[in-house]
């Protein structure tokens, strides 16, 4: 038997994979974040599964239910938030199954921060405006950030930024990103993207902070900087254009 970690998305029902859906489907057992998961999402599961609610639940206990439904025959669905890849504590789940023997594989999700840009209808590469993307988060009541991984180390670079688990310190991302991005730096905020209870902020630098508080956002939200939220006049891209060599369609 298996542990399918699969990403769930963002919250809409619809935006889990076809695989991902189908493994629902299939698993008697599945383990769900209950804060973050959608009524619709679980309906995908087969009748009478037993459905775990992990939100209050620590580490050892949710990977003692996992290996006992391996135990007990079963495929298992381990539901995450977004894409397993991205702060979804998985490292530590799939580190314990190694230990216990339980076999297990992950199915991409559609990661938060994928969702938010579709909302805000920007492409977060844009030809030379900006090329890289850093997904990062701040320190807060969390584990402490590696050494080096600042939002004035990131922010040195100018590259786009989109900060996971920092909305309730929206006022210390914006001091640390001022000095590097600058006041007239387009800024936006997606809370809970793709589902019914959405919003979507965009300003700058100057006052995203203020409309985050006006608008009552404190979780389930992901900030971006970058001058790739308004870029306007840019290149096309090489991929396409008439300059790039092509093979003959004779």
């Amino acid at each position: 038997m298996t542990v399918h970690f699969i990403g769930a998305g963002p919250g809409a029902a619809d935006l889990i994979t076809v695989r991902g859906r189908d493994l629902l489907a299939s698993c008697q057992v599945c383990l769900y974040p209950g804060s973050l998961t959608p009524e619709d999402l679980l309906a995908h599961c087969p009748p009478g599964a037993r459905l775990i609610d992990t939100a209050e639940l620590t580490l050892d206990e949710i990977v003692a239910s996992l290996v006992d439904a391996h135990r007990e025959g079963h495929d298992v669905a381990r539901l995450c938030s977004g894409d397993p890849s991205i702060y979804s504590a998985v490292a530590e789940q799939m580190r314990r199954l190694d230990h216990a023997g339980v076999p297990y594989a992950v199915v991409p999700g559609v990661p938060a921060f994928a969702a938010a840009a579709a909302e805000l209808g920007r492409e977060l590469t844009v030809p030379t405006v900006g090329q890289s993307l850093v997904i990062t988060r701040v320190q807060a009541r969390s584990t402490a950030m590696p050494s080096g991984e600042t939002l004035a180390a990131f922010g040195a670079t100018g590259a786009t930024l989109a900060v996971h688990l920092a909305i309730t310190r929206i006022e210390q991302v914006v001091e640390q990103l001022l000095p590097h991005y600058g006041a007239d730096c387009p800024a936006a905020v997606v809370a809970r993207a793709s589902q019914a209870e959405q919003q979507v902020l965009r300003g700058t630098l100057s006052d995203i902070a203020a409309q985050v508080r006006e608008a009552g956002i404190n979780r389930a939200a992901v900030i971006f900087v970058g001058r790739v939220l308004g870029a306007e006049a840019f290149p096309d891209s090489f991929l396409y254009s008439t300059g790039r060599p092509r093979k003959s369609r004779e």
